[in-house]
């Protein structure tokens, strides 16, 4: 196989171009505000003090050399100049040392306002509604980019700062050298700027090419750096090496680096024109300046001291238009990627999360009922329905199970009845009210859970049980690892319930194997102690004997509360009171095991199939091999 498909991407020239949501102003408003807030010392240090301390030293180095000439001119002793000399350097290591120890404290708040912003950002991927997060590709798209300017210390997040601190120093030089150099005549003034602001406008539009082919630059870097981590993960060790994959990892590699190659010989064929125009401009504007400086020496007599003061001045006043203009575009460029970064914290959500009636805890179960339920999956409004015409009741302390070939939609019902979605038809209301009508964060509340996919987080044991750092309840974490049947595995560990989990994170950590990996995240489950238990394939990495084992705690973990159960071995659903078969997006039986069993139907023919095999398995297992 031939590169991957994650690799692949369009070699357009041109992509559809983006405009970001917030202008240049606002991002600038936005950073300058945060700042203030949170780390005030960028802008009084940062962005006043070594400003201030930039524009001195430069002036210090303007005035130095014509200051030494004027006092030769005028035949002052020597040991005056070596003073005026020494004025001029002391003051200058005075200012460049004073900048330096102040940069230090500055550099550290840059960071510190970056981790905000990265905290902020973490905060609302985190507490956004669902389908934002999962299937939004706006969302997706511009969260890729915030992690682009926020990823390190050249991102704009912190980078920011130096150009508005650049741009600053240069205003205000342009502004002094302005005033200096109209006491020689306007015209000087009209000639530079004349030379230097089209290049601007040019050096803009080239400087923008990078935003405007952003989004299949990130496209690049996330297959490279999937095919990194991939090639890097321990739970990815024993295939590698089993099936021979690194060769299949060095060829993705390759093809992505050949694409990002492509990419930036592209950009570099841009930029290069950009710096051919730089230099015509640079050459114009300069040699206009130094023949009319030249023909007032020749026509008027100007003094070599005065000579080189506006000689010095024009090649430095050209570099601040420059750097002006020059630093506007950067700061432009930069500002897209706080835009992305607030596009991200004030993106909307694809339902209200915290708008609504109150959901009361009263410890107790309510009634969730589906009332003609029919969804499919946001994006393309001819996506294929995932479930139609959906109606049932969960009770009160009810035992309920789900059940259905791959694929049937069995998840997206677990995730339709806890509120992850509104449905695309009819309703689902909890105690009779419509859950688009309550608190959704209060109503997740009322649940806890076993997903299919199992995460273990950076932590120690006990964490992970109690989905916490803080206030962890190590009695409450005994009895739930008991309750899962862990709690040997766990003692057995070095530091016990402190063992460290996840050696992605931690190199001391311990691994746990799939069943003991899900026993875990049951006990997480019945630590929350919500009234309403879901259950989606919680056994389905044990074996058989521990999966009894746990099916005869079933009703002790389970008393008091209402249950949703989901597996694929019919076999737990006879400790239920009703089960649901979902065949074709439909509800195609409903019953109890008994009554689906006299009923003859689908879920009598899938439970006989497995039953027969269990059974052919036990036999051979009893009577061994008979060939």
């Amino acid at each position: 196989m031939k590169g991957v498909t994650y690799l692949k991407t369009k070699n357009k020239e041109k992509e559809p171009k983006q405009k970001p949501k917030f202008g240049t102003l606002s991002c600038v408003r936005f950073m300058w505000r945060l700042a203030l807030k949170h780390e005030p010392m960028i802008i009084w240090i940062g962005m006043i003090t070594i400003t201030l301390l930039f524009v001195l030293n430069n002036l210090i180095g303007l005035f130095l050399s014509p200051m030494i000439i004027s006092s030769i001119e005028q035949s002052l002793p020597v040991y005056k100049v070596i003073i005026t000399i020494l004025i001029f350097v002391g003051a200058g290591m005075l200012v460049d040392g004073l900048k330096n120890y102040l940069g230090g404290f500055e550099w550290y708040s840059r960071i510190t306002l970056r981790s905000i912003l990265t905290s902020m950002v973490s905060e609302k991927c985190a507490r956004t509604s669902y389908p934002t997060f999962i299937d939004d590709k706006s969302f997706g798209e511009a969260r890729r980019k915030s992690s682009s300017a926020l990823g390190s210390n050249s991102g704009a997040a912190e980078a920011i700062w130096q150009t508005i601190q650049s741009l600053m120093v240069n205003i205000i030089n342009f502004a002094i050298y302005v005033v200096m150099l109209t006491a020689i005549n306007p015209i000087l003034l009209i000639i530079i700027l004349v030379t230097t602001v089209p290049g601007y406008f040019y050096s803009k539009y080239i400087n923008e090419w990078h935003y405007r082919h952003r989004t299949e630059h990130i496209e690049i870097n996330r297959g490279l750096e999937c095919v990194l981590q991939e090639s890097a993960n321990i739970h990815s060790a024993k295939d590698i090496r089993m099936f021979g994959i690194r060769p299949w990892f060095d060829d993705m590699y390759r093809s992505g680096m050949r694409l990002s190659e492509a990419f930036h010989n592209r950009g570099a064929r841009v930029y290069i024109w950009k710096n051919i125009l730089d230099i015509i401009f640079t050459f114009l504007r300069n040699g206009a300046a130094y023949i009319y400086l030249i023909a007032m020496v020749l026509d008027n007599g100007m003094e070599a001291s005065e000579f080189l003061l506006y000689f010095t001045m024009v090649g430095g006043f050209s570099g601040f238009v420059s750097g002006i203009l020059g630093g506007m575009s950067d700061l432009h460029n930069k500002c897209l990627d706080i835009s992305a970064i607030r596009e991200v914290l004030t993106y909307p959500d694809a339902f209200p999360l915290d708008e609504g009636k109150d959901v009361p805890h009263t410890g107790r179960p309510g009634v969730i009922r589906f009332e003609n339920v029919s969804f499919r999956y946001p994006g393309k409004e001819d996506n294929p329905y995932v479930l139609k015409n959906i109606s049932f009741t969960l009770s009160p302390e009810e035992r309920l199970a789900v059940v259905g070939l791959n694929g049937a939609g069995k998840t997206t019902l677990i995730k339709l009845l806890v509120g992850f979605y509104d449905p695309t038809e009819g309703r689902i209301t909890y105690n009779g009210v419509d859950l688009k009508d309550l608190k959704r964060r209060e109503y997740y509340k009322e649940f806890t859970a076993v997903f299919q996919d199992i995460n273990i987080f950076a932590g120690t044991v006990a964490e992970n049980v109690a989905s916490s750092m803080i206030n962890v309840d190590k009695e409450r974490v005994k009895k739930c690892i008991a309750y899962a049947d862990l709690t040997k595995k766990i003692e057995s560990m070095p530091m016990g319930y402190d063992t460290l989990l996840n050696r992605n994170v931690y190199e001391d950590a311990q691994d746990l194997s799939g069943g003991e990996k899900q026993r875990l995240v049951l006990a997480r489950a019945l630590y929350k102690e919500a009234p309403i238990l879901l259950l989606d394939e919680p056994t389905a990495a044990l074996d058989p004997i521990a999966e009894f084992e746990i099916y005869n705690k079933y009703n002790d973990m389970t008393n008091g509360k209402s249950a949703v159960y989901i597996s694929h071995r019919l076999a737990s659903t006879r400790f239920c009171d009703k089960i649901l078969l979902i065949d074709r997006n439909i509800i195609a039986e409903e019953g109890s095991h008994e009554e689906l069993m006299r009923l003859g139907g689908k879920y009598a023919e899938l439970y006989e199939v497995q039953s027969s095999y269990y059974h052919k398995d036990h036999k051979n297992t009893e009577g061994g091999d008979s060939k």
